[in-house]
Formats: structure tokens, sequence, C-alpha cells
């Protein structure tokens, strides 16, 4: 098969679809590689190393776009992108689709084929392309949100650690999953006061158990995130419906009864935010205010530590990229129920069931597809 990789374009994006030991698996398993000049570049992985690799350097997207049989990508393609994408195409990527009718429609009328690591799933229940970037979104919500309470960025001063003779900064994560988790690893290390809130009792004992008492454990109910909300001088949005949008737990009524100067950072924002008052930002304006608030929505906060998150993200990725182009897509779909919950566009349907209900349209199953 005839693997693309094009160099990200999304707002401060440097991450790659594939690294240069990825693209050296694939050729080794008989694929050819087509990288875009400089895709690599913003993981310090230059033309050379590809090359040396065993790729084959071409000068544009729209070269990949116009040869290759599966493009790998990280973030979701652009409608410059998208315009680009044929009926035959195989795209492998981070979708997002629920929250974002105008790729949606881009990807229908282009006929292609569309599978989304958000949504592969796993023998435990879990999503094993999109845990690894939500445990870097985790570590770094508690980083960019200590930095948004500091004073000279309208936060409310508060230093999340504290110091002796002053109480520490109170965190409040909405979601104790694998962001919500990791999130709370952080914030524990540097001594805040953490309340995790989560649906889920299992999860609640699972966490209560394995930070020893270091936090607090509270059930999700309306009150329980209201009232923590409230108190809170960082909340961090955690909260996941896998390929549906986010719920709103953060009312807009909350924000005046809020600290003033408190920090959201919703991690959420790639499903369209857990906050009614969240709006995608970029890395180069990162933040906004609202009733006093400070919102940071990032929504592709992993991009800001490149290396680090493409070589964890192709860790996971690089086997479905082989079962792929060592199988073809229907064959490797209908041999792995995991790797079929990630189709989620094909033909001009939509494939996937939350997706198709978040934006009111006509569900087709994989299976009917694949039949």
């Amino acid at each position: 098969m005839l693997i693309g990789v094009p160099k990200e374009i999304k707002n401060n994006e440097s991450r790659v679809g594939m690294t240069p030991s990825a693209v050296r698996e694939a050729k080794a398993h008989g694929h050819h590689v087509l990288v875009q000049d400089g895709a690599g570049l913003g993981i310090g992985c230059d033309n050379v190393a590809y090359h040396d690799a065993g790729a084959d350097i071409v000068p544009d997207a729209r070269s990949i776009f116009a040869m290759a049989d599966m493009i790998v990508k990280v973030k979701e393609p652009q409608p410059e992108e998208c315009m680009q994408l044929r009926p035959d195409r195989l795209l492998f990527t981070y979708l997002h689709l629920a929250p974002d009718p105008q790729q949606t429609d881009l990807l229908l009328k282009s006929g292609c084929t569309a599978i989304a690591y958000e949504t592969i799933t796993d023998n435990g229940g879990g999503l094993p392309l999109l845990a690894p970037m939500s445990e870097l979104a985790g570590h770094m919500a508690i980083q960019v949100g200590a930095v948004a309470l500091q004073t000279a960025n309208g936060g409310r001063g508060v230093l999340l650690g504290g110091v002796p003779g002053v109480e520490a900064g109170k965190v409040v994560i909405i979601g104790g999953g694998v962001v919500g988790t990791n999130a709370a690893k952080m914030a524990v290390g540097l001594g805040a006061n953490v309340t995790v809130l989560d649906r889920s009792l299992p999860r609640l004992r699972y966490l209560d158990d394995v930070f020893q008492g270091r936090l607090t454990t509270l059930y999700a109910s309306i009150d329980a995130i209201e009232n923590a909300v409230l108190d809170a001088d960082l909340v961090v949005g955690a909260v996941l419906l896998p390929g549906a949008s986010a719920p709103k737990l953060i009312k807009r009524s909350m924000l005046t009864k809020m600290n003033p100067g408190a920090v959201i950072v919703d991690v959420a924002i790639d499903q369209g935010g857990c906050s009614e008052t969240s709006k995608a930002t970029t890395h180069a304006e990162p933040t906004y205010v609202v009733d006093g608030i400070v919102h940071y929505c990032v929504a592709n906060m992993p991009g800001a530590v490149a290396r680090t998150s493409t070589f964890e993200l192709n860790n996971a990725t690089l086997p479905f990229i082989l079962a792929l182009a060592n199988k073809g897509w229907r064959k490797a779909c209908a041999e792995d129920r995991h790797l079929r919950a990630g189709l989620n566009i094909h033909a001009g349907l939509v494939t996937h069931e939350a997706v198709a209900n978040a934006l009111g349209l006509t569900y087709t199953s994989a299976d009917q597809i694949l039949a």
C-alpha cells in the first residue's frame, strides 16, 4: 500500500502522523511511504531522517492526497484537506466529528473512508489511541492551569501548591478517566487540594485506593459539581462520551458565583467542551475571559509537546497502520471489531452511531458496510 504523511496545518500543530521509525516498520512490511517536505521538523526529524528510514519526500500536501492510498495524520483534516480527499482514499487520524458538522459534511461529500483514532476500542472497554494523548492532556491541564492562574495572565494569583502558612490551591477535576487521573497525579504532586468527580462508583473507589486519601472523590451529582466548581481555583473539564458531544456540566450561571480569576481548562473541547461558555482556542491565543473566569480551551493541547506526543501516539497507532496497510481497510475492520469501531465515515455515510446522533444524521452500521 502507498501510505502518505502530510504536514499538519492546524494552528500551531507540530506533530506528524508517522515517525521515521514507524516509516521503517511500514517499509519492512513491503509498503511505500510518502512524507511531505518538512513534515517532521516540529518533532526534530528532518527529511534526511525520513529518507534514511525509506520514505520518499514529496514537495507538498497535494502530492500526498493525489497519490497515497492511505493518509495518516494527527489532527482532523482542515477544509482544504477535506476537499482533496476522494472516494478511493482511506483517512486515518483523529476526527472528533460530533461537534464539527462542517468537517463531517465535507468528509461525507468527499466519498472517502475515514477511521477515527478516538473511537477505536480495546478488550478492556478503553480507547487505546485516545489514551496516550489523554495522558498528556491530563498532565498539561495542571501545567497550563497553573500558568493561567498567575495574576499577570488574568488569574486570581494562587500558587497551586501553596506555601507554609498559606493554603494550597483548590483543583476540581470533572471526570475520573485517563485525563482526570493524570491531571490528579500532577495536581497532587504539586501539593494542591484536589477533588475528582465522576459518576462511576467503581472508578471513584479505584481513585480513592490509588491516591490513598491524598484527594477527595465525589459522585458527580448536579449539586456536587456546582458546589465544587464555585469553590475552585482551577477546574479541569475531563469528561468524555466516546464519539459523542461532551455534556455541558459547567453552566454559564455558575461563572458569576465562582472565585473571580478562577480558571477553567476544558480538555473536553475536542468534543465541544463541558462548559457552556467554552469555545475552541489555539496555542497562539489559548485563553479568554468570561464573567471574570479565565478559560483555556486549546483543542490540540499535546501539540505543544510535539516530540513527546508524536512518539507516544505512534507507539499506539503503528499496529493499526500496519493492519490497515497489510490487509486493506475492509478485511482489517472485518477481522478486528475494535478497529471496526473506529470507522466513522464511508462513501457518504456516517458509520458511527454517536456521531450520527449528535449531528442528527442517518446512521449506517459498519457491519452493514462490510456485509
